[in-house]
């Protein structure tokens, strides 16, 4: 059955000018529904509301035409095609279906701030998506030094937890940011957006040591991101937690349901 057109009334009383609603329908590839518009609109509203909704929108990437990656790292890396958001919905199901779920944390409820803690990555290499998906056989990827990373993001994050900053954390670990968020979150899930300047792949699927992903409520934000400033480490606003739905991009990935029965 085809989409029925939003009526446009509805959309104006939330706030969203004609020509952010055209931007949405842009990034979103399709019309959206009332529920994925009012996800950007909240997203919007805790993470860009210095400027309009429009020109915060303009700067998201779009899931129809993505722009040229602009990494400038190993010939291996630009050889291979990077995949628009929509393909990599079957790449999740595939490194996803084999991944360990524990019981989720009893204080996670739906539209809890996700971050990622440490350096956003751009390798893959040494991936299972790289071996299960690329067929690469490269060697494996150096991580010099980032044991002592994990140690000190580790002590830092536990210490945020002990005094109700966080409500948990998790290191990015098999199947990459994607799969790690999934065993995260689960059976809830997550609405996220990534960074303009990475490869989308490699931000989904690589897994890099390093990063991990902490989950809090919004009235912690602050207190949280001054934290991160005083300890001296990057961190990355992924989104929020939301009822059983995974969205990359304003893309629907279907739910939870579909990744781990």
């Amino acid at each position: 059955m085809a989409e029925q057109p939003v009526d446009f009334e509805q959309v104006e009383a939330l706030g969203i000018s004609r020509e952010a609603y055209d931007e949405v329908l842009d990034i979103v590839g399709r019309i959206p529904t009332m529920e994925e518009l009012s996800t950007l609109l909240a997203m919007w509203e805790s993470n860009g509301k210095q400027q309009s909704l429009y020109g915060w929108l303009r700067g998201q990437k779009h899931t129809v035409e993505r722009d040229e990656y602009l990494y400038t790292g190993s010939a291996d890396h630009r050889s291979i095609r990077e995949p628009r958001v929509k393909e990599c919905l079957e790449i999740a199901k595939k490194l996803c279906k084999n991944s360990q779920f524990s019981t989720l944390n009893s204080q996670f409820s739906t539209g809890l701030l996700l971050y990622m803690v440490g350096n956003v990555s751009t390798e893959f290499a040494d991936s299972e998506y790289a071996r299960h998906c690329l067929h690469l056989i490269d060697g494996a990827m150096a991580t010099g030094g980032h044991e002592e990373d994990c140690q000190y993001i580790e002590m830092i994050l536990a210490a945020l937890q002990d005094n109700d900053l966080l409500l948990g954390s998790l290191p990015v670990a098999e199947g990459g940011l994607f799969c790690s968020l999934l065993r995260f979150t689960a059976p809830l899930g997550f609405d996220i957006l990534s960074p303009r300047e990475v490869r989308l792949d490699a931000f989904l699927f690589g897994e890099e040591a390093g990063r991990y992903l902490v989950a809090l409520p919004e009235e912690q934000d602050d207190s949280f991101l001054l934290k991160m400033d005083e300890a001296r480490l990057n961190c990355c606003f992924l989104g929020r937690t939301t009822k059983n739905r995974l969205l990359v991009d304003g893309f629907d990935f279907g739910p939870v349901s579909s990744y781990i029965s």
